[in-house]
């Protein structure tokens, strides 16, 4: 079992920089892999990131790269994503999911946990 607590999410100007952050519980964190996924109103939730167990795997949706980079910390239970260069068509709820079988993919149908979500605004 993970429980998933997001944070950091806030209403920044656009080509600012955010970082959010998830804190987990739960014994299975380092084995799993961690991703990163975003809804806007009225549009599907989308994969952003993910990053494997040990780190050796990350992959991004391609709006994202070389502006977005996820990584964790197995020591402190936790997951980031740090955004810089941001544009209003990054406004959405972000949402930390963990899936416990650790095969960082960009289908949402993977992860089996997931947190409330923090909402990230980006004001043009």
């Amino acid at each position: 079992q993970v429980q998933l607590v997001e944070s950091g999410g806030r209403l920044v100007h656009a080509g600012g920089s955010l970082t959010l952050s998830c804190a987990a519980s739960g014994r299975t964190f380092s084995s799993s892999a961690l991703g990163w996924f975003r809804q806007a109103p009225g549009k599907e939730r989308e994969f952003v990131a993910t990053i494997s167990a040990r780190e050796l795997v990350t992959k991004y949706t391609d709006t994202v790269k070389g502006r977005f980079t996820i990584s964790r910390d197995n020591v402190k239970n936790t997951v980031y994503l740090q955004m810089n260069s941001l544009k209003p068509e990054d406004t959405a709820v972000y949402y930390c999911a963990a899936d416990s079988r650790n095969k960082a993919t960009m289908t949402s149908q993977w992860y089996n946990y997931w947190g409330q979500g923090t909402q990230v605004t980006v004001s043009s």
